[in-house]
């Protein structure tokens, strides 16, 4: 970072600095590491001594464009991002602070004058594919809850088996026993008048009498493929468990911004819910990372679908910690036994750990292996490779989200390579309603956290504290999705009650011939835009009619000619329809001569003036 030749700060800016660091210390996302303290008063001092030097109030940097680039030239990269965090965390906290440092719009300016995240940045998963994986894991996850009561059963039948043959839990589960004890390796049944070992013939007829075997079938044996009862033994209970560990840890990474290395040391007990008066209830993680210096307690917030996984996951994680604890050579702490990690070794008595991993305390963990080869390798039936090949529309998405996408191992034909910190990149886009999605998906998407998400962000963090990594991604995340939705104005998509002309005017201090740059030239935020029932607001600043659930004003409902700043949505003709209807049958009870109806009457005309410049364009 370049030294800023004045080092003083005016006084008027010291007290908003020190107001500054009493949030940090004392507000709802209180600091409680002197170092993180010390890091932030560090990391945006700068700004104050800037705003000094100049003679300018702090609050008012806002207002002087050439000395907000200024302080963007005197940072490096890596100090900018934290500095944007920090600041976008302020503005969000901006009612409560009683000043604002500096406002979204110059945030914005900031983000796109930041290198790229990457000099190729992780692949944004396509929706289509996005949602058929996401589908098909929790297809894997009820069919688990479905039959839970008749595996939890199976597999306690098949310990007690195994502890009678081998004399008791401890002895069967040591590494090295001879499978002649097994009980179910014999075509046979019954007990051994020599030994006493009783026999209960192969595993397929244990499992169809529980009830499980087709449930193993489906999930363990590829379509078409003959199906073979001598390999289907016991075992295949034990690669069914660890494929609930996968597909759970798949599930939890699609709904939140975790990376592998953070899932994969959750324990059982990570997931909290929490109430808020106004919104109800929200889902969040909470588990361990390495990227934080506070790190034994960190937050994630996820959607609430992500308990489904968590069951499932930690009731296989009770059932193998069983034999964990009833093995001598396992070493066990009491927390492993009552509160176990979402995924374990496999300790059962026909599993497959090693001597060396047998004796490894439970906080080594194993190495996970990559999504691909989840898919591919280790659980083939998971996926069908075909619904995952790239289509046309798939790979242009893709790129539009990630211009410098690898067009040779992502082009159109090939199998589309899923991996772990895809889902975390795609979950950063999701939540800032990309507008790829369509509604009816967004049941099992990120959408189902956006309450409570937006709770979160929009009280600048004061519910949890996202590991700070993930934090810069998300926020990020967000002033690039802002530029990338402004970059789909230039399309036919959208249009303006006032003309062509009208909307080229808005659009003005755009070159229509760099067509390539239109997303990073939107956010440098001379670019206003917000979404609303009719399309969306390019006016700068907030509306003094509301706009976003009212728009009377918006279309000229009210007489007057429409507003100039809107732009029409042609991809939400069916929804306007659905509000026209919506007001009719309200104009129906409505009062003649009262203040509703007129309301109703406004809100019509409106509606009808929009779908008529639809229409028309």
């Amino acid at each position: 970072m370049k030294r800023i030749k004045k080092e003083f700060i005016s006084q008027e800016n010291v007290e908003i600095l020190k107001q500054i660091v009493a949030w940090w210390l004392y507000g709802p996302a209180a600091v409680h590491n002197p170092i993180t303290l010390r890091q932030r008063f560090y990391t945006i001092r700068p700004l104050f001594r800037l705003a000094s030097s100049h003679g300018i109030h702090v609050s008012d940097l806002v207002r002087f464009p050439a000395v907000v680039d200024e302080f963007i030239g005197n940072m490096s990269s890596g100090v900018m991002q934290d500095a944007l965090a920090l600041l976008h965390g302020l503005c969000g906290q901006r009612d409560m602070l009683g000043f604002t440092l500096l406002d979204f719009e110059t945030l914005r300016r900031i983000e796109a004058a930041l290198p790229e995240h990457e000099s190729r940045q992780t692949p944004y998963v396509p929706p289509r594919i996005w949602l058929y994986q996401v589908n098909r894991l929790r297809d894997f996850l009820d069919d688990f809850h479905l039959h839970r009561e008749r595996i939890e059963s199976c597999y306690h039948y098949c310990l007690d088996a195994y502890a009678k043959n081998y004399g008791s839990l401890a002895e069967a589960c040591k590494v090295g026993q001879g499978a002649e004890n097994n009980p179910f390796w014999s075509s046979g049944k019954g007990a051994s008048s020599i030994t006493g070992k009783k026999y209960h013939g192969r595993f397929i007829s244990i499992a169809k009498r529980f009830g499980i075997d087709d449930l193993l079938r489906k999930w363990l044996v590829m379509p078409g493929e003959e199906f073979d009862k001598n390999k289907f033994s016991v075992k295949s209970m034990s690669t069914y468990f660890s494929m609930v560990g996968y597909v759970g840890m798949a599930y939890l990474l699609n709904f939140s911004l975790m990376r592998i290395s953070e899932g994969w040391a959750l324990r059982s007990n990570c997931l909290i819910i929490e109430n808020d008066e106004r919104l109800g209830s929200f889902y969040m993680l909470r588990g361990k990372t390495n990227k934080t210096i506070v790190d034994d307690d960190a937050r994630w917030v996820t959607s609430p679908s992500a308990k489904v996984a968590i069951d499932a996951m930690a009731c296989v994680a009770k059932l193998r910690i069983i034999c964990a604890e009833a093995n001598p050579d396992v070493p066990t702490t009491d927390e492993d036994v009552f509160n176990p990690y979402l995924i374990l070794r496999p300790y059962e008595p026909w599993g497959t750990t090693g001597a060396d991993e047998m004796h490894q305390p439970l906080t080594v963990r194993p190495s996970p292996l990559t999504y691909l080869q989840v898919y591919s390798e280790g659980y083939p039936v998971l996926f069908n490779v075909e619904e995952l090949r790239i289509t046309q529309e798939d790979f242009q998405i893709a790129r539009l989200i990630n211009p410098t996408l690898n067009a040779e191992k992502f082009a159109v034909g090939h199998i589309w390579p899923l991996a772990w910190h895809q889902l975390r990149r795609t979950g950063a886009v999701n939540m800032q309603a990309s507008g790829l999605v369509s509604d009816a998906s967004l049941q099992y998407q990120l959408k189902h956290s956006t309450r409570a998400m937006s709770l979160y962000y929009g009280q600048g963090y004061s519910r949890v504290n996202l590991n700070d990594k993930a934090r810069i991604m998300y926020i990020r995340t967000m002033y690039e999705m802002l530029g990338k939705e402004i970059s789909r104005l230039f399309s036919e998509r959208y249009v303006s009650p006032h003309g062509d002309k009208r909307k080229a005017e808005i659009l003005r201090l755009v070159n229509p011939k760099e067509n390539q740059k239109l997303s990073e030239l939107a956010k440098l935020g001379k670019i206003s835009w917000r979404e609303t029932l009719l399309g969306g607001c390019t006016k700068k600043g907030p509306c003094p009619y509301g706009g976003i659930d009212n728009v009377v004003h918006c279309s000229g409902g009210d007489g007057s000619p429409a507003c100039p700043d809107v732009l029409y949505d042609r991809d939400k003709i069916n929804e306007i329809n659905l509000l026209r209807q919506v007001i009719r049958s309200r104009l129906v009870g409505a009062q003649e001569g009262s203040p509703r109806r007129a309301s109703l009457e406004a809100q019509l005309c409106a509606v009808e003036n929009v779908l008529n410049v639809i229409e028309i364009n």
